[in-house]
């Protein structure tokens, strides 16, 4: 059965995995540790320095722009075009990324209780 280009055993293969992790993390939590803990991240800061992190590489891809449409030497074609994609493909990731999110928040709202 395929479902949206993954078949079914990927997917259960997935959930194995999935809980195979949250096993260990059971067993690994029952036993004492003395490696510290990282931070708890938040996921609105998590998700603004993403957004932050976009918008400065789109920043910085339009200053190689202005700088190689000023003539600028030190500044190459392929530089400000690699500069260009990369910023492209890191929006398209954060508007499909938000796209998901909508998503789910409208799949948890239309939830019958």
């Amino acid at each position: 059965m395929n479902v949206g280009g993954i078949d079914k055993s990927r997917i259960d293969a997935m959930v194995a995995q999935l809980k195979a992790a949250a096993a260990k993390m059971e067993a690994g939590s029952a036993a004492p540790t003395t490696s510290v803990q990282p931070a708890k991240v938040d996921f609105a800061d998590a998700l603004k320095n993403s957004l932050d992190a976009v918008n400065a590489q789109q920043s910085a891809s339009q200053e190689l722009g202005k700088k190689f449409a000023l003539g600028d030497d030190s500044v190459s074609l392929s530089d400000v075009m690699i500069s260009m994609q990369k910023a492209s493909i890191s929006f398209q990731t954060s508007v499909q990324v938000r796209n998901k999110l909508v998503a789910a928040y409208h799949d948890i709202m239309n939830m019958q209780i």
